[in-house]
């Protein structure tokens, strides 16, 4: 088969199947570095428009001082523990991405605070009024999409686009030999 049109089909399977992935999520987990080049885990509750990934965060959190300081980031969706088929093959799709502060005021803001609102109800509008609160819009830039055991795909930006199979696999440990 050309390996254009098998790219073709493996596209156009994967990136539906990545973008129904992504819709089912609420959260984001994040790892972000602080100032002194640590990194911190955390996670939080996102919205996704053409324009990226949106997540409403303050600035006593960890990972909002993290972000003020460094905007680079690698975020990840994963499945439901107790929805997994096998828990060490859990389905995710991770990205590095860059976060941008978004202003308050401006069209960005009000569409990002509105598709959080739609998806999280009345909480967005109280949350997105207290001063400490920040919203971020993420960027996903290089990802990977994993199905399952053997199933990893790598992915671009946050259209999903320009999916590639990785080939090669787990290699089985060989056993040692006894010595003498």
């Amino acid at each position: 088969m050309n390996p254009s049109v098998k790219q073709e089909r493996l596209q156009s399977r994967l990136v539906p199947e990545m973008q129904e992935f992504r819709d089912t999520c609420q959260t984001l987990q994040l790892a972000t570095i602080d100032k002194e080049q640590r990194p911190t885990a955390s996670y939080v509750p996102f919205a996704f428009t053409e324009a990226g990934f949106f997540i409403l965060i303050s600035d006593i959190a960890a990972h909002g001082q993290n972000l003020k300081a460094n905007n680079n980031l690698s975020i990840m969706l994963i499945e439901d523990e107790a929805k997994a088929k096998h828990i060490f093959a859990r389905r995710r799709l991770s990205f590095e991405a860059q976060a941008k502060q978004v202003e308050r005021d401006t069209e960005m803001w009000a569409q990002g605070v509105d598709a959080l609102q739609i998806k999280f109800g009345e909480i967005i509008e109280n949350l997105s009024n207290l001063g400490d609160f920040r919203l971020y819009q993420i960027q996903p830039e290089k990802g990977r999409y994993v199905k399952g055991f053997g199933q990893a795909f790598d992915v671009n930006g946050f259209d999903m686009v320009d999916v590639v199979h990785l080939t090669e696999g787990h290699v089985q440990r060989q056993k040692e030999q006894a010595e003498g």
